[in-house]
This record gives C-alpha cells, structure tokens and sequence, in this order.
C-alpha cells in the first residue's frame, strides 16, 4: 500500500513539474513568478507528508517534535513550529542563523512577534496567519532589511493548545531586485521624458501601443490607437511611404529584421505637422501570428528645418522655385518603389512650352522666367497627394499624378494645362500665342526605374509630330529615338568634319530666260559618297542645337560662294538661304546676317531670306519686327510655300517682303485645273499691286511656264531650268545661259 501511495505521488509530481516548466516557457514574462511559487508549494506539502508520515508512525497523542524538527532541521527554506501558547517553538538552522540565534534558550513570543511582524500572540491572530500568506520585514542579525513571506499550516489541534509549521520564502533579494528595476524604469523613462523620445509598438493586428511621450507629441487620448486613427495622423503627401512601411511590416513577420527608419510628418496636438522620426525593427515570435514590431519615435523638425538649407540648394529649383530633376529622381524612385509595395500605378507627363526662346528674345529673359515661374505654380494645382510638379530643363516641366483607373486622366489634365497656359497671354505675353506639348508613360507599368519611366515619356513628347499635342509612350518610340540619337551624334560629327554642302537650284526670270539667283540647298555628303537628303536629317537638327550651326554654316556659306562667283566674273545673281524658326526668331539674327556679309564683302542686296509663311505668322509682331531689321541692311525678303499655311492676302500688306514664292501644288495643276489657275493669276496681280515680286517653284515643262508668264509671274524654279547642284557645276550653267539668252 505505501509503495502504491509513492508512486502514485511520485507520478503526481512529475506531471506537475512538467507542467509548470511547459507553462513558464510559454509565458517567459511571468517564468520566475510561476517557478517560485511551485517551490514553496512543493516544500510544504514535502514537509506536511513528512510529519503525517512521523504522526501516523507513532501515534501522537501529544505535542511532541522532537521528531519533526530533526527532519526540518537542514532544510534550504526558514522553518518555525511553534504552538499558539507560545509554550514551544522551534526555529531551523536557518532561520536561527538569520536571527543570530545560537541556543535553545530564547523568549518565544518575543521571536514569535519578530518573524511574524505582529504585536501579540492572540487567537485571532493565529488564525488570520493560518488563512492566508503573511508578508513580514525584520531586521537581521547583519542588520538588513530581511523580506519574507509566511505560508502556515495547521498540523494538530486539543483542547489545550494547537500546533503550527510556517514555511517561509525568502523574498529579500527579489524585492531588492524589483528595487533596482523600478529605479531603471524611473531612470529610463525620466531619459525618455527630457529627450522627447517615444515609443510605439505593437504585436496584434489593430492597435499600437504608445509611451506617455508620444501621446503628449499627438495629443492622444489613451496609450493605445488603432492602426487606421494612426494613419490619419500621417500628412497625405508622406501616406505612401507609412503605407508601403506598414506593408512591408506584415510581409517579414516570419523572420527578424534589421532596423528601419520611416520619417514623415504627423498632426501634432497643436493642430500643426511636424516632422517625425521612427526607427523600428519587426521580432519573430513563435506563438503570434501577426509580426511584433517597434522602435523609437522622435520629434526630428528642428533638423528638418536646418536640412531645409541644404535641400533648397540640391532640390529647387532656382527659377520657378519648384523642385528640381534631381528632387524628381530621388522622389519618383521613391514613389516607384513604394508603388510596386502597395500596388499603386502612376502616371508621368513631361510638358515642353513651345517656341520658348520666342518669349525670351521678344520679351527678354527676365519676363521668360517670369512665365516660367508661372507656368510652374499653375502645375501644383494639378498634383495630387502624393504627387510630384518639378522643373527638369529649360522650359521642360514634369508631374507624377496618381493613377486611379482613369486612363483620360492625362490628356484631361493637358487639356486643363494648356486652357491655364494660354490665360497667361497677357501684358508683355499678349502677342504671343502660349502653349505647351506634352509626352507621358505610366508608371511602373513602362520601366524597370522611375529614371526609365521618365526618360520613356520624354520619349513621347520628343516624338510628338504636333505642336500643341499630348502623346502616349508606345515600346516602339524606344528604337525610334535612338536611331534618332545616334542620327543626331553623326550629324555633329559631320558638321565638325565638313560633311556638309551647299547645293544651288537655279532662279529664271520667265521674261528674259536668264538667271536671276539661286537657292542654297544643304546636302549632308557622307564620306562614301552617300548623299543624305534634309528631310531626313534637317528635322533632327531642328530638335537639337545643331539646327543653329547648320543655319550658320549656310548663311556664311552662301555669302562667301555668291562673291566667288562675282570675283569670277559671273552675273551678279540673288543668293536666298532659309532660316529655321529656332533661328529667325533670335534676337542677334540682324547682326549675325551683318558679320556674315562684311566676312564675304557680298553687298546685302544679293542676300535673300526665304521664310516659310507659317514661321513668319506664328508671332507676327516680332516676326514684322525681324523682317524690318533684315530689310534695313539692304537683305531682300521671301515668303515661301504662300498658300500652304495660313493663306490669307490680308497679311501681304503687313509683312515687308519683297517676293512671293507660289507653292508647287498649285504649279503641277495649273494645266488642267482651272481654279488652280485662277488662284495664281489672283495672287500674282494682289502681289504686283502691292509691287511684291513671284516666283513659281516646281515647274516641270515648258507648257507651265508659258501659263504662269501670260499670268504675270516674274521668276520661275523647277527641274525644267535645273536641278540643285553642287557649286563647282553652277560656272558651266552660268556659260550655257549666257550663250543662250545673249
């Protein structure tokens, strides 16, 4: 039977302490309270089995324990036994060394009271320290604070007196323990309070536990906030980068990370944003399914505000004062990255103001950045949370907008751009037709980089045909542009390498035959022999610097060629060059035509200019005003292609040329189309009447000819008379024509 009753215990215990350790590993926080309360436990049923098993072997009829003490004696605990009458008490080796007790002499009550605390022995008293734990103090013989909490059970009760054994857990050092660690937290939360610093957890799938700090800095009502409240706090322009974070939180919550850092500006209690630093790191932790992150929370404005000197410098823009292409790139990296995270799409729309240097060289550079400033400010309110508006160069401009499922959105927003811009054309702007032209891509959608997503919408504005137009980013136009790229770098290196050359297309006067002039053609002469046509290379020039080389290579020359031939002997003929729009409009156009003439020694008179009518209409007032500047140096003035663009007669009495070149188009009909012929014969007797000599280029046969000299026409061009050709055959058309028309 006894040996049953052991093993029965011994299984009992077993599974006890099995289960105590299994509990205290799973809540690690309370390990030392839970251990330590088993211990206690298990000491005294140990030592209540001990004495039943004393009692029940010798048939105890009195208070008699002697035996019992012997086994108490070394135990690792303080033991007392003592009776309610005070008539015995026992004390083991330990508490008696506690209490500097060497003898069995000693007053009872007097150590009774010390242990226990108390005032008295009385009957209530025992009772009270048998019903529950009594925490006690005394002062040992070493004279420290001993700490110590009493268990008391009663072992055997007469009529005359009851028996009790306390078991007592020493607490000294854990309180000494909990001392040092209150006075850490003190310390570390007086730190945490005078550097501002805060601290915001959390370990569930809802709320962030925040420090006293952090609920002073946001005005908070309690210690805990829920995920979406807190985001409310976040400035919307800084939610992308909370949001992409917070993501990025719940996608490690299987493994451990490095430390992190999110700054960002929150509503404070005053109502005002404040920029904010929160170093974080996410724990693993194997018994919670949501990731345990947390970290340092600190008020960073006043660094903001110094930072805010030197980010002016790198970041803004110092025309508009907008933000700059490097604060572009560093943002809409930014911005490309937290998009992928959160799956967000966005659209890049790179605008270029037209004609710009118009504005510049009509209404000076000062008055030019005045509209650029203003074309800047118009942007921002076209950027949404988020977004971005930035100047990238020249007059070439950029947004980021938030793609929310509408694909209009970026031609809707052109569209509001343009009507903005053109209410700009006002005061020193009010000749000036203003607009703008726009390429975009979407993001990331169009690009392995923001760098990439930018550079493809350039691509679409520089292959946007129209002026005034908006155009998608197609994965064609990346070829298109870098044939076009490596067109433009041969063409510099032709022009440095003297590839390029003036063909000259005879002029006839249709009354005499004889040659009257020539106009000067570029060919671009390959060193193979390959002759590369303007179409396919004068466009390119025209988007890059290189078309106002080109112009100053045919000016000088042309000049120089023309008075070749008058040193030679030859006619003196009219030489006519073509300017490209970039060219005509620029302010010193006057004195470089000037310098180019007194470089030759050619006399003005035998200089013409061609201009095409939709160049010299698209800012009529600086266009009269350049043309009368050229007319004072003596230099004549052409219209060519009249009747392609604009095509209104009104404006022969405005602008000062001195012929008009009739467009091939209506040539080629004039023989069988007979409104063909009857416009002609009209523009032909308007230009007499305003004394403007014609010109009809793109005459073919004979029968042509003879139609446009009965109509009046003075001058003729076209393959009938002569193809373009290079300068060394003009001697020997100069011979033929002498010869002919003597």
């Amino acid at each position: 039977m006894n040996n049953r009753n052991s093993i029965t215990i011994a299984f009992i215990m077993a599974a006890a302490t099995s289960f105590v350790i299994f509990y205290a590993y799973i809540k690690p926080e309370l390990a030392f309270a839970i251990l330590s309360v088993f211990l206690i436990t298990v000491t005294i049923l140990w030592i209540a089995l001990a004495v039943f098993k004393i009692v029940t072997n010798s048939n105890l009829t009195t208070v008699d324990i002697s035996e019992i003490t012997s086994i108490t004696e070394n135990l690792n605990t303080e033991i007392i036994i003592w009776t309610d009458d005070c008539s015995a008490v026992f004390m083991n080796k330990r508490l008696r060394d506690l209490l500097n007790i060497n003898s069995t002499e000693f007053d009872h009550k007097e150590v009774l009271c010390k242990v226990f605390n108390i005032d008295s022995v009385t009957p209530e008293i025992c009772e009270r320290l048998h019903e529950k734990q009594h925490d006690t103090q005394f002062e040992s013989s070493t004279g420290k604070t001993t700490s110590i909490i009493w268990s008391t059970s009663l072992f055997k009760k007469n009529k005359k007196t009851s028996l009790y054994i306390s078991t007592g857990f020493n607490l000294t050092e854990i309180k000494s323990l909990q001392s040092n660690l209150k006075s850490a937290n003190d310390c570390f939360a007086l730190s945490m309070e005078l550097s501002e610093i805060g601290v915001l957890m959390s370990r569930d799938d809802s709320h962030y536990y925040a420090s006293p700090e952090i609920t002073r800095m946001l005005g908070l009502k309690s210690d805990t906030i829920s995920f979406d409240e807190f985001r409310s706090y976040v400035h919307p322009n800084d939610r992308i980068h909370y949001d992409s974070c917070f993501k990025w939180m719940n996608s490690v919550k299987h493994t451990a990370s490095d430390v992190k850092n999110l700054e960002m500006r929150m509503k404070t209690a005053s109502g005002s944003y404040r920029w904010f630093s929160y170093r974080f790191k996410v724990i693993q932790v194997a018994d919670n399914t949501f990731p345990v992150f947390g970290g340092a929370f600190l008020d960073i404005t006043h660094d903001r505000e110094k930072d805010l000197i030197i980010e002016r410098l790198a970041y803004l823009d110092e025309v508009t004062e907008i933000s700059n292409r490097n604060k572009l790139l560093k943002t809409g990296q930014e911005t490309y990255d937290c998009g992928r995270m959160l799956e967000y799409s966005y659209w890049v729309i790179v605008l270029d103001i037209d004609r710009f240097h118009i504005v510049n060289d009509t209404c000076g550079y000062d008055n030019g950045n005045k509209l650029l400033r203003d074309f800047a400010h118009m942007l921002y309110k076209y950027v949404s949370p988020g977004g971005l508006a930035a100047r990238i160069s020249g007059d070439n401009f950029a947004l980021i907008l938030r793609d929310y499922g509408d694909n209009e959105l970026p031609a809707r927003t052109f569209s509001a751009i343009q009507e903005d811009l053109s209410r700009l054309a006002v005061n020193e702007y009010a000749s000036l037709n203003l607009s703008c032209s726009a390429g975009y891509s979407r993001m990331p959608d169009d690009g392995n980089s923001f760098l990439d997503i930018l550079e493809h919408a350039e691509f679409a504005l520089k292959s946007n045909s129209r002026q005034g137009n908006i155009c998608a980013y197609e994965h064609g136009m990346h070829d298109s542009i870098i044939g076009n790229s490596e067109m433009e770098k041969a063409l510099s290196d032709a022009i440095d390498n003297n590839e390029l050359q003036l063909f000259y297309q005879p002029k006839i006067s249709l009354s005499t035959g004889k040659i009257v002039g020539v106009e000067a053609l570029v060919r671009w002469i390959k060193p193979d022999g390959t002759i590369v046509q303007p179409g396919s290379f004068v466009p390119i020039a025209e988007g890059s610097h290189l078309i106002g080389r080109i112009s100053e290579f045919v000016l000088n020359e042309a000049c120089r060629q023309n008075m070749l031939w008058q040193r030679m002997g030859f006619p003196h003929i009219v030489m006519s060059i073509n300017f490209a729009s970039s060219d005509f409009y620029q302010k010193d156009l006057r004195d470089k035509v000037f310098e180019a003439l007194a470089r030759s020694g050619l006399e003005a008179k035998w200089l013409e200019v061609e201009l095409t009518e939709s160049l010299a209409l698209r800012d009529i007032d600086f266009a009269v005003s350049q043309m009368n500047s050229l007319r004072d140096l003596g230099v004549k003035l052409a219209m060519d292609d009249f009747g392609t663009g604009y095509s209104s007669l009104s404006y022969l009495q405005i602008l000062p040329i001195t012929l008009l070149k009739l467009d091939r188009s209506f040539i080629t009909d004039i023989e069988s189309d007979n409104i063909a012929y009857e416009i002609v014969s009209a523009v032909i007797r308007i230009a007499k009447s305003k004394k403007i000599e014609t010109i009809a280029e793109g005459i073919e046969n004979e029968t042509q000819a003879d139609i446009l000299r009965k109509a009046g026409c003075d001058f003729a061009q076209g393959y009938l008379y002569g193809k373009p050709m290079p300068p060394e055959d003009i001697p020997a058309f100069f011979e033929k024509n002498n010869n002919q028309y003597k």
